[in-house]
């Protein structure tokens, strides 16, 4: 919310509008809502037949409809968050790779003679797909380059981000607009990606404190823990614990994405055993779906849930 890319051209348009029509234009209608349908537990093996699938296609909305095709009795919204994590953990393993002098050296190339040739060819977005690379980052790396023989300094950061997010700033219009392309078109990475991906993440944390008030269960959110000095918080502590199938909560955590081994590792490590140990057993919603073997910590105090439950017991 309140982020806005910038067309070279001077328009500005709201970054999640420019996302959710991308999406809807790629075939795939906006994500149902999780308050009528949640996520979709997942056994290892089904959810290791999706990530097979995805290793052999490439990371494109026609891929998205084979994987809708693939596996038709699958939630839409739970193969739309996998499709996106296991890119992002392709992208990650061949970093280094697309980031080495060569490598940007011969991208920054390629794209100054692809423009010479056509101004208006997306240049760069057809590289990135090429070399199969996410295409912001794609344009990243061509921009801090362009950056780097303009002024013969690197960039900053935060030059970087604010060019990214409003490309009317980069002084070459051509080298503007492909960045544009490419930021629009990239449906893991990116500002446009940030943003909706932020929404969402806010969406579902007003839906679950709305599930709680209805429940007359009193809470305390993340912003008034950390008023009180909390520096790790779950979004949300109960002030009266509940039961929820036999096991006492309290806290809850909200996670607007599929709950695949890799995620869910990482959050129990950097927050879930954090917060067991400050505030005692909780409850984590995974509102796309988990792998339903990963739910293994209920006895020590995680619990884990693919929506808000219907069976608590106030204490």
């Amino acid at each position: 919310p309140g982020v806005f890319l910038s067309h070279p051209g001077g328009s500005s348009i709201p970054a999640a509008a420019v996302f959710a029509l991308s999406l809807q234009t790629a075939a795939a209608p906006p994500l149902p809502s999780p308050r009528v349908t949640g996520g979709m537990k997942l056994s290892k093996a089904q959810y290791e037949e999706i990530a097979q699938f995805l290793a052999q296609v490439p990371p494109t909305r026609q891929s998205l409809r084979k994987l809708k095709d693939r596996f038709p009795s699958q939630s839409q919204s739970t193969l739309l968050s996998i499709f996106s994590q296991e890119y992002q953990k392709q992208i990650k393993r061949t970093h280094a790779k697309h980031h080495s002098p060569e490598a940007t050296g011969t991208y920054y190339q390629r794209y100054l003679n692809g423009v010479s040739k056509n101004a208006a060819s997306p240049v760069l977005l057809e590289l990135a797909n090429e070399v199969d690379f996410a295409p912001s980052l794609m344009a990243r790396i061509v921009l801090e380059r362009y950056l780097q023989e303009q002024d013969g300094l690197t960039p900053s950061k935060t030059l970087l981000n604010s060019m990214l997010r409003d490309p009317s700033q980069i002084p070459d219009g051509v080298l503007a607009n492909q960045v544009y392309q490419c930021t629009v078109n990239d449906y893991c990475y990116g500002p446009l990606v940030d943003c909706i991906k932020h929404a969402i993440g806010h969406e579902h944390e007003v839906l679950l404190q709305e599930m709680l008030l209805e429940k007359n269960i009193s809470f305390l959110t993340e912003d008034q823990l950390r008023a009180k000095g909390y520096d790790k918080t779950p979004d949300f502590i109960l002030e009266v614990p509940v039961a929820v199938e036999g096991h006492t909560i309290h806290w809850i955590e909200s996670k607007a994405s599929f709950g695949d081994e890799y995620s869910h590792q990482a959050y129990l490590h950097d927050q879930f055993w954090s917060y067991w140990n400050r505030f005692g057993p909780g409850l984590v919603i995974y509102w796309y779906g988990f792998i339903e073997e990963l739910d293994c910590h209920r006895n020590r105090g995680i619990l884990l849930k693919d929506c808000f439950p219907t069976d608590i017991v106030t204490l």
